[in-house]
């Protein structure tokens, strides 16, 4: 059995590779750097340029190892850690499809604060494995980007767990006749509504005390869910 290296430990590749070759004889130095541009490691790097490793990073290297022995997709493994970076327990069976990240709710189901305090997603996505993960059609994922519902930057090619997310909710939208062109009102919503969030919390003040600007804009961004979703209601049972 491999015995725990020591939490402070920082070791060099070719320590990680005498650690783990025992259990993948077919390890290289070549196989880690490429999973470390494929964004599954981030290994601390000296002023020189050497890769420091400490133990998590050694652990979370076995953790893709054993799945890649499975034959997950690299799509797959990033989900999985993505989850794992944010507390969660990954799935780990799988079919083949990548599932929709879920968004952090509270016991009613509406989001909590730590729902708009995560970054975007880890998780890479190509093209194809999004309409086979969410049922979407090209033409209905055309759509979607043609009306502004995913945040894509200029000559961005993979998706993130966000945009699934996305695409999920509009496919299961268009199956009862909601079309993805009339769901521009609701990007103009979220984007005023982001708006106003932003000039509450005082541009000084996210400048100087990022974490607490962030857990305040997290809070005051629950509070807007929670009302809209009341009103909503309300209007609906009118």
């Amino acid at each position: 059995m491999t015995q725990p290296l020591p939490e402070l430990a920082r070791l060099g590749i070719g320590k990680v590779l005498a650690e783990l070759r025992e259990e993948f004889p077919s390890l290289t130095i070549s196989k880690i750097r490429y999973l470390e541009r494929e964004g599954l490691l981030e290994p601390e790097r000296t002023p020189s340029g050497y890769r420091k490793f400490s133990f998590d990073d050694v652990e979370r290297l076995r953790f893709v190892l054993r799945q890649q022995k499975r034959y997950w997709p690299l799509s797959a493994i990033r989900q999985a850690l993505d989850e794992m970076d944010r507390g969660l327990v990954p799935q780990t069976d799988i079919d083949g499809n990548i599932r929709v990240p879920d968004v952090s709710s509270d016991a009613d189901g509406l989001p909590t604060p730590a729902a708009f305090l995560e970054g975007r997603s880890r998780v890479r996505l190509s093209r194809a494995e999004v309409l086979e993960s969410s049922g979407a059609t090209e033409e209905l994922l055309e759509q979607v980007e043609q009306h502004g519902l995913l945040a894509r930057r200029p000559g961005q090619s993979a998706y993130d767990g966000d945009d699934l997310v996305v695409v999920d909710a509009v496919v299961r939208l268009a199956a009862l006749g909601v079309e993805p062109r009339h769901l521009r009102a609701v990007v103009t919503a979220a984007e005023r509504e982001s708006d106003l969030l932003a000039r509450v919390v005082p541009e000084r003040r996210r400048r100087e005390d990022k974490a607490a600007a962030a857990e305040q804009l997290g809070e005051l961004a629950a509070l807007t869910m929670r009302l809209h979703t009341v009103l909503l209601r309300h209007h609906l049972r009118d």
